[in-house]
């Protein structure tokens, strides 16, 4: 088909859509090959050259879809064949070289037969007074909606020219629109948000053409959104819509100037007519403008677009976290520090109101940690007022306690380590330094309470969400522990607790709190400093401690005692009623874990210094003297510290039964409870009064022989006690003890002296045969001092037995163990058992010495005198 019969053919459709409204006939024709009319139209365009102004035919297509439109047939909407011939149009005449490129192009042709620019802006203006055909009767705005969905990739183009093209176009369509506006529900226009933010962007663009087309064009459609919202408002309020014109007023917005040369402006008016989806429609499409790396106006324009609107809208957004990860995503590409700060302050605003603080918090703990340095950055210059940032410090912190007040699981919950972490640059930022003082005692718990969950864990410990590290991977140095504990630092050191971090240092607290078996040591180094050096902070946590310490599960607790029992050494404890207390106190020694225990016993050890919380601690006496029996060193040397101070004022039976646990205890392996409860035992002896003494006195008695044997002990300590305590119960007896008892050389060295104890026990002892029972047991004691010492005493003492025993029991059974003996790998001890074998059995061949004598005198009664 040549080019005249395409005119002829587009022509002759031109003029049939004139008669349109007159004949029945033509409107029948016309609708029944509409299908027929758009293909051929595609067709027509498709053939044209591409980016040629010397298209008659394109001009004539424009008009005759212009003309079709004033007498409602729409060619361009509705099937996806109009569709298509709607998007081949726009891109025709949006992508044409620039008018420069054009006239360019024209002097290397060297053809003054034509002029490019004239004919250009008769292409472009039939293509205006086409799109502008689509709008004059749109009552329910649904072609505008198409309209600016062809348009919108074109008003975000790279190329200048083209989005020059697509500014002037949409402001064509915005004039016409306004001029001829009849609007009725219901309106099909959803994207205003989208179209007013996108306007805005345009108002700051750098190329001036594009800035004043969209600064006229919206102010079209400022006029239109007035219509828009009057028609579509509550009418009830009416509050809002006086406040809108008011700041049309004061703004002087109906000015087109104003848009031009302040395009935040068009936050502020814009804001009081956008409702809660189109307000997150401006949000987003601001957002996008961060991503325009080749003009940073564009950038600075969407930071100021971005800071006005949500200052001015509060807290009317919904989707709050589609933004969020809409801004997370743009904080890499914004190259400007302005910028950077304006978005992080529009998060500022967002997490200072009470309705989205939660909501924010939840979408940044969702980011793999460590935090890059985008979010690190927004925790740490986060800029909220001061009455809010108490509000938010707390809402991090819940997330955190929530960790541990639920069951112990499998794995860590992800958000306790990213709130850990986040905690962390927000106390390097230090910009809510006023939060963390006022929240010291709860922050510095839960943190510690975190330590003693992340012990010994690895990120592969941790239950991250699926897909949440997909581009790197989980560095294995990084563990939830190292967070806890950097946080607990920085803590310290924002609070000036330099002191207290200066002591952690020096006794290596860190690497205790962070032990499997040793957090506790490292919970009460801390408790210890900050009581020491911070008292007021200290108290401040002991009041806090008080209603948590039966929270959260057994490692919350645990770190809670721990630290709250460090503070009972406080005089301040004594005002703390019983129930908070020893009562609590008491429910721990009661407790299945060993650790509970301890904590419970140090807590008494401290409580018991204040004498008038005495008599409280005497009603737990019976349950600690229980605790004797424990395996646990630790809670058997604190029991022992407690009864010491309690032991006078304890009743005579449970002082005798303890006596026998205690004597239990001699010669146990532990060296420090050997100790301790020889030291304990005097300590009894000593309170037992004048009345019962008759009654401990076997008790006594038959300690008196491991005593002995146990000055022998290598344990310098326990030699000591045992000879202090062998001479209270020589008091208790009313013996004086040789000087020998107190030799403090080896027994083996100093025989003499030896027999000189023995001879002193011979006298006084009756039943030597069961004091010799009791040394041989010893004769199998583990430590080689206590065995050379027993059988150097049965030997020496032998002599000292009632025959008349020797005859009932004989001596084999002492003869069977010394001759186990002698095979003994120590030869100094096979020595000692050999001399010892001889004089048991010397002993037994000897005669008894009385009755010899005895029959002497006889004989000599009968000898005449």
């Amino acid at each position: 088909m040549s080019e005249l019969e395409k005119l002829t053919f587009l022509r002759s459709l031109s003029s049939l859509s004139r008669t349109l409204p007159y004949d029945e006939t033509t409107e029948s024709f016309i609708h029944s090959h509409t299908a027929d009319i758009v293909h051929t139209l595609n067709m027509l365009v498709r053939e044209e050259p591409q980016h040629s102004l010397f298209s008659p035919v394109l001009q004539e297509v424009f008009v005759t879809i212009a003309d079709f439109s004033y007498q409602d047939v729409c060619l361009l909407f509705g099937s996806e064949d109009r569709v298509d011939l709607f998007s081949l149009i726009i891109k025709s005449i949006i992508t044409l070289p620039s008018v420069k490129t054009l006239t360019h192009l024209q002097e290397i042709m060297s053809s003054g037969s034509y002029n490019s620019e004239c004919l250009y802006r008769q292409m472009f203006q039939a293509f205006s007074e086409m799109l502008q055909s689509l709008v004059v009767k749109d009552p329910h705005l649904e072609n505008l909606d198409t309209i600016f969905t062809h348009m919108d990739p074109w008003l975000q183009s790279v190329r200048d020219h083209e989005r020059e093209r697509a500014a002037a176009s949409m402001t064509q369509v915005l004039k016409c629109l306004s001029r001829h506006l009849n609007l009725k529900l219901p309106l099909q226009f959803q994207r205003l948000g989208h179209l007013v933010a996108l306007m805005a962007l345009l108002c700051g663009d750098p190329l001036k053409e594009v800035a004043e087309e969209a600064a006229e064009g919206t102010h079209y459609l400022l006029y239109i959104t007035l219509r828009l919202k009057y028609i579509t408002q509550d009418k009830k309020n009416h509050h809002s819509w006086r406040r809108a014109m008011k700041t049309c007023r004061e703004l002087e917005l109906y000015n087109i100037k104003q848009f031009y040369s302040c395009p935040f402006k068009i936050a502020q008016v814009f804001e009081v007519f956008l409702n809660s989806n189109e307000l997150c429609q401006f949000v987003m499409t601001t957002l996008d403008g961060l991503k325009n790396l080749k003009h940073p106006c564009t950038q600075q324009s969407a930071g100021e677009l971005l800071i006005t609107l949500v200052k001015n809208a509060e807290s009317r957004f919904e989707k709050v976290p589609e933004i969020m990860g809409v801004i997370c995503s743009r904080l890499s590409v914004i190259s400007q520090p302005r910028v950077r700060h304006q978005v992080i302050s529009t998060v500022s605003l967002f997490i200072s109101q009470p309705k989205y603080t939660d909501i924010v918090i939840n979408h940044l703990l969702c980011h793999p940690v460590p935090y890059d340095r985008y979010l690190a950055e927004f925790w740490r210059t986060l800029e909220v007022e001061l009455p809010s940032t108490t509000w938010i410090l707390w809402r991090l912190l819940r997330k955190l306690q929530k960790c541990h007040n639920v069951p112990t699981q499998e794995k860590m919950a992800y958000v306790a380590v990213a709130a850990t972490d986040a905690l962390y640059e927000v106390f390097v930022g230090n910009r809510l330094r006023a939060a963390t003082f006022r929240l010291f005692p709860q922050l510095l718990m839960t943190l510690l309470i975190q330590v003693h969950h992340s012990v010994g864990l690895t990120m592969s410990d941790v239950a991250i969400p699926c897909g949440l590290y997909t581009e790197q991977e989980v560095s294995s140095e990084v563990t939830p522990v190292c967070f806890a504990i950097q946080a607990t630092k920085t803590l310290l050191l924002r609070t000036q607790c330099w002191q207290e971090f200066n002591i952690m240092e020096k006794h290596k607290g860190w690497t205790l709190l962070a032990g499997k078996d040793c957090h506790l040591q490292g919970i009460s180094l801390l408790a210890n400093a900050l009581l020491e050096r911070n008292h007021l902070l200290a108290h401040k946590v002991m009041y806090l401690l008080v209603p948590l310490l039966n929270r959260g599960n057994d490692k919350h607790k645990l770190t809670s005692a721990a630290f709250f029992v460090e503070l009972l050494q406080s005089p301040v404890s004594r005002r703390l009623p019983s129930i908070y207390s020893v009562a609590r106190l008491k429910d721990w020694l009661r407790h299945g874990n060993n650790l509970f225990k301890i904590v419970a016993l140090k807590g008494l050890c401290y409580l018991i210094r204040h004498r008038e919380m005495r008599e409280d601690i005497n009603s737990l006496l019976p349950c600690i003297v229980d605790l004797l029996c424990e395996t646990d060193e630790k809670i058997v040397l604190l029991a022992i510290k407690i009864i010491l101070q309690l032991v006078r004022t304890m009743d005579f039976p449970t002082l005798a039964a303890m006596m026998r646990t205690l004597f239990s205890l001699f010669g146990d392996v532990r060296p420090e409870v050997h100790h301790f409860s020889v030291t304990l035992f005097g300590a009894c002896i000593k309170s037992v009064k004048h009345t019962d003494k008759k009654t401990i006195e076997n008790q006594v008695l038959g300690s008196l022989v491991p005593l002995l044997l146990y000055t022998q002990d290598e344990n310098y300590a326990v030699a000591e006690a045992s000879r202090r305590v062998l001479t209270i119960c020589a008091q208790f007896l009313k013996w004086k003890l040789p000087q020998e008892v107190y030799c403090k050389g080896p027994w083996y060295i100093h025989p003499s002296e030896v027999g000189t104890i023995c001879k002193f026990f011979g006298k006084k002892c009756k039943g030597k045969v069961n004091i010799l029972a009791q040394t041989l047991m010893f004769s199998k004691n583990a430590k080689l001092p206590i065995r050379r010492a027993a059988v150097l005493f049965v030997g020496l003492f032998s002599k000292y037995m009632d025959h008349n025993e020797v005859r009932m029991k004989g001596t084999d059974w002492i003869e069977d163990d010394l001759r186990d003996l002698l095979n003994d790998p120590e030869p100094s001890l096979r020595i000692i058992a050999s001399q010892a074998l001889f004089r048991v059995q010397k002993v037994e061949a000897d005669p008894d010495p009385g009755q010899t004598v005895c029959g002497w005198r006889k004989l000599l009664c009968r000898l005449p005198t």
